[in-house]
């Protein structure tokens, strides 16, 4: 659904209905004004530990249980001498071992990451105190969101310093939270030498957080570290503690740009609250419009700005996407200035669907204007404004990008996703599949009020309008005289809106799905029904393809189609059922054997058009002359343009032995290892450096495997591949 524009009619906001940011900004006020104070105070470098009752020797006790009897001499000397030691074996040692022997060798090790690491860190934590605490760091960088609570007890500058960025995590907020609690006094006096030095972004992020310690309640700590610095410093604490948070500014505010023309952009509405539901509307006035991009150009990523929130609370979301879209709309005519990427920054941060929809043809172009970085960028909006269609856009990218970096990042990204929700790429991707408003039976009802249109998928997958009598339209009528004027027109911007959306999932999916047939993608029962039998939209293309019932093993028990009630038929046209330890796939036509014609004469039978070329695919087996080889000699001397080596990356081949930037051969296949080699080799920085390859034969890698070992699909696949790259089909 695209924006909704303001009335135009709209009274201008007076001052006093403005949020005291935009209706006094501390960037006008403090112009002429003094320099903030900068005070010379020394932290404390002491470092100690601060249990709680109980604690030490709750950590002392974790449960952690050793694999057998360690001959600790012979591990501290390995240690000692810095040869490898296993990751459970050094820590047992430092865990159990003799605490003479581990002590002094503590400072130097390297912990890995291990199923029991919290448990064996809090006993090493417990047993050696502040000589710890280096260790735990080393930890805490590689996995710092969940190793924080291991810091807890420690008192010390550098976890100070940490804690004040941790604050602005949402991730590690709580922890650093529960440590500054701990941790109060130490931490304030800790960060006022900061918070009056003259660095100003270290000064600015102390002030924060010490802001952030004084709403929490911890106002006289603050002040009592501050008189402890001496009259100069209270008096200066003082100041802070009167300090609202969006009044702390860089030393240099970021310019505005001289393109932002706000008399161009679109009006911002003030938020009503349902208390002032009967309160005139307010839009900003022109002037704050500069005022709102100062905002967002305050802000910065790893030092939020706090008057973001501030506005985030006080205008209408839907306008504040506008209002960004029409800044970046300015920033791309004006030639898309680098030094003022936080206009790209803004749209995370105040993006909507919409924000999205249009934002993503500019990440698919920008590699190729020299914008791979830009792209970047884009992908990392698209994943803070994170909503399911923002996510499948991640997904549409990763999936259809022409340029193997961006296509890459967004895979990056999506695992990174995945992970965090405990899935698998793929099982995010079943979840990101929108159902775009379709009804559970996958059509759509518009409403015009007196009349109404189906909206209908035909045999290629494309929408189709139906009217009240059953007639299939061309398109859809626009709105009359006759119609609503409030449903027609709602209804006929859903369904320009749905037709863009649908070409985009649509293709998407059908791609998805023929990877998921090559690459044996696998779905249990449930999530069959779930995700694609029961979705609106991808029960169209199921219903269009051949699937089979696969054991443990990963053969195939017996293949079927979903019919138009949603049952399963097998070759016989008769019901059929999944059982319990059966999963299911799309069958590769190779899997079917003598079936593949009686499956294709079925589907011929019922007018079945497939989304893709599944039972008419070209398949190809493994001879008896080269089942018991390791190398595949049929495209050996056969020449392929170096551009062609393109199309073969798109299929899911990689770059394998490369020279500098020269590519000499490619896999097809990771898992099997099949491995061709390029004759002279592909230069990455010049393609046409050698516009042509004399292609060599394929090694089969795997150890004690021959051709006939190889995946039949695989084999296939890989065979397909080639014959289209070369012509030879």
């Amino acid at each position: 659904m695209t924006w909704e524009t303001p009335d135009a009619s709209l009274a201008t906001a007076p001052p006093e209905a403005l949020p005291p940011l935009l209706a006094t900004p501390p960037w006008r006020r403090r112009r002429g004004s003094s320099a903030p104070s900068v005070l010379e105070l020394t932290a404390p470098e002491a470092e100690s530990m601060v249990w709680a009752p109980g604690e030490r020797e709750e950590w002392l006790s974790a449960p952690f249980e050793l694999s057998g009897e360690g001959d600790w001499a012979a591990t501290a000397g390995r240690l000692r001498r810095g040869e490898p030691v296993f990751a459970r074996e050094a820590a047992e040692f430092f865990a159990a071992g003799p605490e003479e022997m581990a002590r002094p060798l503590l400072a130097d090790w390297r912990p890995e990451s291990t199923p029991e690491w919290r448990s064996w860190m809090r006993r090493i934590v417990a047993r050696f105190g502040t000589d710890a605490l280096i260790t735990v760091l080393r930890l805490a960088g590689r996995e710092r969101v969940t190793s924080e609570g291991l810091l807890l007890p420690f008192r010390s500058a550098t976890i100070t310093w940490r804690m004040e960025s941790h604050l602005r995590e949402p991730g590690t907020a709580a922890a650093a939270h529960a440590w500054l609690d701990r941790h109060g006094e130490f931490a304030v006096r800790t960060l006022l030498p900061r918070a009056f030095g003259d660095i100003d972004r270290v000064r600015r992020s102390a002030r924060l957080a010490l802001l952030n310690l004084i709403a929490a309640g911890h106002t006289e700590a603050v002040r009592a570290a501050g008189e402890s610095y001496g009259a100069e410093a209270a008096a200066a604490v003082e100041t802070l503690i009167g300090t609202d948070p969006w009044a702390v500014l860089p030393a240099k505010l970021p310019p505005i740009p001289k393109w932002f023309d706000p008399a161009t952009l679109p009006p911002v509405r003030l938020r009503r609250s349902s208390l002032d539901a009967g309160a005139p509307a307010f839009v900003l006035p022109t002037a704050s419009l500069r005022d709102l991009a100062t905002v967002f150009a305050l802000h910065d990523p790893h030092l939020p700005y706090p008057g973001l929130d501030i506005v985030l609370q006080a205008c209408e979301p839907a306008d504040l996407a506008r209002f960004a879209w029409g800044l970046f709309e300015a920033w791309v005519a004006a030639g898309r200035n680098g030094r003022q990427g936080w206009v790209l920054d803004t749209l995370g941060l105040v993006g909507d669907d919409e924000v999205v929809r249009r934002l993503t043809p500019h990440i698919m172009a920008w590699p190729g204007q020299s914008g791979h970085q830009r792209a970047l960028s884009g992908l990392s909006v698209l994943e803070r404004i994170g909503t399911e269609v923002a996510l499948l856009q991640i997904n549409h990218i990763a999936e259809m990008s022409r340029y193997d970096g961006l296509r890459s990042a967004a895979r990056d990204r999506l695992g990174r996703l995945a992970e965090r929700r405990g899935l698998t790429t793929d099982q995010l991707a079943d979840r990101l599949v929108p159902d775009l408003g379709l009804d559970r039976d996958g059509s759509l009802t518009l409403d015009y009020g007196p009349r109404s249109f189906a909206v209908r998928f035909d045999e290629d997958l494309q929408l189709c309008v139906v009217d009240g009598d059953g007639s299939v339209l061309k398109s859809l009528p626009r709105p009359g005289v006759r119609d609503d004027a409030e449903l027609a027109p709602a209804a006929y911007q859903r369904f320009t809106q749905l037709k863009k959306d649908v070409r985009t999932v649509v293709v998407g999916q059908v791609s998805r799905l023929e990877r998921a047939m090559v690459a044996g993608r696998r779905w249990t029962e449930e999530e069959f029904r779930r995700f694609l039998v029961g979705h609106p939209l991808l029960r169209h293309p199921v219903r269009r393809l051949l699937w089979g019932r696969y054991d443990a093993k990963g053969m195939l028990t017996g293949a079927f189609r979903v019919a138009e009630d949603g049952t399963f038929a097998d070759v016989h046209d008769e019901v059929t059922t999944i059982a319990e330890d059966e999963v299911v796939g799309v069958v590769h036509p190779v899997q079917l054997g003598e079936t593949l014609a009686q499956w294709s004469e079925i589907f011929a039978d019922y007018g079945i058009l497939q989304p893709f070329t599944q039972l008419g695919r070209e398949i190809a087996t493994v001879t008896e002359a080269e089942a018991p080889e390791k190398k595949l000699t049929r495209f050996e001397g056969r020449r392929i343009p170096s551009r062609a080596l393109a199309s073969l990356v798109r299929k899911g081949w990689v770059h394998n032995a490369m020279e500098g930037r020269t590519v000499r051969s490619v896999v097809a296949n990771l898992t099997d290892m099949l491995d061709m080699e390029l004759i002279p080799g592909v230069d990455l920085s010049d393609v046409d450096f050698y516009p042509e390859q004399t292609l060599g034969p394929i090694w089969l890698e795997r150890q004690f495997a021959t051709l006939g070992d190889v995946d039949p699909v695989v084999f296939s696949e890989m065979v397909r591949d080639l014959e289209q790259v070369t012509g030879s089909r």
